[in-house]
């Protein structure tokens, strides 16, 4: 019997803002809500980011003066709003008007050419064509003959001048004891620790229920840290004069978002990784994380990841590549004569005439348990994860290519999806959140492979939704964007339309799709289930299957019985009640990451080990050594 995969808590944080309790959800479909939800998920992004705050039990401005709710909120609403989503770059991201861009000259020196330089300042290794003169203890000069190779500083407009970018003003940093971290681990600390609050229950009371390798993380990116104070700064460093550092190194590999969950938030010693495969890169760990609980290796474990792309040096590499929206091709597009801020909102246009994705940044965190941990902790069941799919491209022509495996990704999906809930069931309350980058060859490669898929399974009119055009594409992390921001379907029964897409292009393949750019009512148990689709550079194609809250509870009364899902249910609102305890003091802007530094650090000599088990100071249970041959037919 199979253990079911059940989500029990999500965070995180994306250019729609805080994910638990929906507030990023909530903020693409902000016309939509009541006006007391809108307004949480409003004051929710002003605490955020600093344009309001909570003190003496009462709301202040940014200068600190009580003032009331509903004059609050008129008064930085549009300030909120403008500054979320896809959005013109910011100098906080860097300037986009003063993009480094050094050039390399040679000088030819007719005579002999004369400088001063402090002594620090000279090169390790004097070229030949230099005479050296002391003029002080610190002086000297340099008389040069001949030709000097220099790089001369210097700057460009950038041609690339739109992203998806974390609310403006929000520095997760400054929540906890950064140390210096690259930003990626910095929204790490803030995503996994909203993921974990969300849950309602304290991590020492899931972490004693269960034995300390039962417990699971796995998280990851697709490029590591790359701005300065990870492998960017790593990088560039020696070349432009500056010191490299002992963090740069350590603190820019891929799998960061892991260790720093393991070592910092959890204090985990179970299984631990991160999956690596481009775009499907949140898909990839999730796959590992289903794998795991389903065959009862594990019983809780928290999914994550984490991608801060929005630097100088990525953009250029993404643009090279011919991958990204350019300026100058979405004036071609629209006929503009200059671009507006509206119109950089706009940028991403999946399925649409469009031109090249938008990039940008997040970090989503998702707490998954095995069905009977789930019942008897009294956790809050978001739904479920009953498989997730991956397959390669097969032979390639060019590494960057669309190829043949997301077909079989999705065409499993589909096929998991009818098996389980029944044909009626996928054709008319099942949908797609696509890939959906907003690039020419996407929007034809992949409606191709959605349509066929819908083709051959019967599906007349598959609604499919692509996130993408409101937050843009976090890489590796795109597939937690998908997952978090899709659950609150189930809350508040809207699919997010694709609204920045004017009209559908007239090369894709639908004619069995619903493909909407408004927001399509369906109802909070109108769908009861969703397929997450991800085609990663390279050949990296994943397809997650995720079932409704209604569903994953009918699942569980069939297989708990009526008399386990009342004590379950009595559990649940104790859950719950602590959950939004979390949710409105974060609303307030009181709450502060989980960050342990140099909490219980333990040793080898702080173990009791025998043959039979291994016991930990801290942790309630102990790790059993008692393995069995899984062989032992072959004995």
């Amino acid at each position: 019997m199979s253990q079911l995969p059940v989500i029990v808590g999500f965070g995180g944080i994306s250019p729609a803002g805080r994910s638990s309790f929906h507030h990023g959800y909530r903020r693409l479909i902000l016309d939509k809500l009541s006006s007391d939800k809108r307004n949480e998920t409003l004051l929710d992004l002003a605490t955020l980011t600093g344009l309001a705050g909570y003190r003496d039990n009462s709301y202040v401005d940014q200068k600190g003066n009580p003032t009331p709710v509903s004059e609050l909120l008129e008064a930085i609403t549009p300030q909120v709003c403008n500054n979320t989503l896809i959005r013109r770059i910011e100098k906080e991201c860097f300037d986009v008007h003063n993009v480094t861009f050094n050039k390399p000259a040679t000088i030819n020196a007719a005579e002999p050419i004369t400088f001063t330089l402090r002594k620090r300042q000279l090169p390790q290794n004097i070229p030949a064509n230099w005479s050296l003169k002391p003029l002080s203890a610190t002086q000297i000069e340099v008389t040069l003959t001949g030709d000097l190779e220099v790089i001369f500083p210097d700057f460009k407009e950038a041609l690339v001048q739109s992203a998806g970018q974390l609310p403006s003003g929000f520095q997760p940093g400054k929540l906890y004891q950064s140390r210096n971290h690259p930003r990626n681990i910095q929204m790490t600390v803030f995503g996994a620790s909203d993921a974990l609050n969300s849950a309602g229950i304290p991590w020492d009371k899931i972490a004693a229920a269960v034995s300390p390798d039962q417990i699971g993380v796995y998280a990851s990116n697709s490029i590591g840290q790359l701005d300065d104070l990870g492998f960017g700064g790593l990088t560039k460093y020696p070349s432009i004069g500056k010191r490299t550092t002992s963090k740069q190194m350590p603190l820019g590999y891929a799998q960061m978002p892991a260790d720093f969950v393991n070592a910092y938030i959890l204090g985990s010693v179970g299984v631990t990784g991160g999956s690596l495969g481009a775009c499907a890169t949140f898909l990839y760990n999730l796959r590992n994380a289903v794998n795991d609980i389903r065959s009862g290796r594990r019983k809780v474990v928290l999914v994550g990841g984490s991608d801060a792309p929005v630097t100088q040096e990525v953009i250029e590499g993404f643009r090279s590549m011919g991958a990204l929206a350019e300026d100058k091709d979405l004036l071609a597009l629209d006929n503009l004569a200059e671009l507006s801020g509206d119109d950089y909102r706009k940028a991403c246009r999946p399925f649409g005439n469009n031109c090249g994705f938008t990039i940008a940044e997040s970090s989503q965190f998702t707490l998954l348990m095995s069905d009977d941990l789930a019942i008897e902790l009294g956790a809050d069941i978001y739904g479920a994860v009953p498989e997730v799919f991956v397959n390669a491209d097969g032979h390639k022509k060019s590494i960057s290519a669309p190829g043949i495996g997301n077909y079989i990704t999705m065409g499993k999906a589909a096929s998991l999806v009818q098996s389980m809930l029944g044909q009626t069931s996928l054709h008319q309350r099942s949908f797609v959140q696509a890939h959906g980058t907003s690039t020419p060859q996407n929007r034809v490669t992949e409606s191709h492979v959605i349509n066929e898929t819908a083709k051959a399974f019967g599906i007349q009119n598959w609604t499919v939704a692509a996130l993408k055009c409101f937050i843009g594409h976090s890489q590796g992390t795109a597939g937690g964007d998908q997952m978090n921001l899709s659950l609150g379907v189930w809350q508040y029964g809207y699919i997010p339309g694709i609204t920045t897409t004017p009209e559908f292009a007239s090369d894709i393949h639908n004619s069995n799709l619903n493909l909407s750019n408004q927001h399509i009512d369906v109802g909070p148990q109108g769908m009861d289930s969703i397929i997450l689709n991800s085609k990663g550079f390279g050949g990296n194609n994943a397809s997650a299957v995720v079932l409704a809250p209604h569903i994953t509870e009918q699942m569980l009364l069939k297989r708990h019985g009526q008399e386990a899902i009342n004590r379950y249910q009595d559990k649940r609102a104790i859950t719950r009640e602590m959950a939004n305890r979390y949710d409105q003091d974060s609303i307030k802007g009181l709450t502060r990451p989980i960050y342990l530094y140099d909490h219980n650090v333990l040793a080898g000599e702080d173990l009791e080990i025998s043959n039979r088990v291994i016991r930990l100071p801290g942790y309630n249970q102990p790790v059993s050594l008692d393995i069995e041959n899984p062989f032992d037919d072959m004995n």
